[in-house]
């Protein structure tokens, strides 16, 4: 799995997790499917957030092809709160063939972020297995 990050504004800060360690996290819970419609962020700006990144033919065929390349038997992630915090790419794998609903685990309690307002530029795109 390729290295990434999940942020959300929480108040005035932002607070970033290391999806690997989400992933590790969520192993020993349990899954369960949940309906797409009950996923607010598929009806949300997911990719394009930052002001920085435009969303052009070229970005969207970057994701297509995780989109392509993703596999519905990993669950997704989800905060205390039903939130996304992976797999965004499955969702929409999901939607695209037209399921009702996709495999998930929630956190009973959402993890501490492994940073809080970071420095883009501070955090490291190393690849690393899980």
């Amino acid at each position: 799995m390729r290295k990434q990050y999940h942020a959300r504004q929480v108040g005035p800060d932002r607070h970033v997790w290391d999806v690997h360690r989400l992933v590790r996290l969520a192993a020993s819970r349990p899954s369960q499917f949940v309906p797409l419609s009950r996923l607010r962020e598929v009806d949300e700006n997911w990719w394009y957030q930052d002001n920085t990144v435009v969303p052009t033919p070229r970005s969207f065929a970057d994701h297509m092809r995780l989109v392509q390349s993703t596999d519905l038997k990993h669950p997704i992630i989800l905060c205390s709160g039903g939130r996304l915090m992976d797999g965004m790419h499955r969702i929409v794998k999901a939607l695209l063939e037209e399921r009702e609903a996709i495999l998930a685990v929630q956190f009973e309690k959402t993890p501490d972020p492994d940073y809080i307002n970071p420095a883009p530029e501070n955090l490291s795109y190393d690849d690393e297995d899980l």
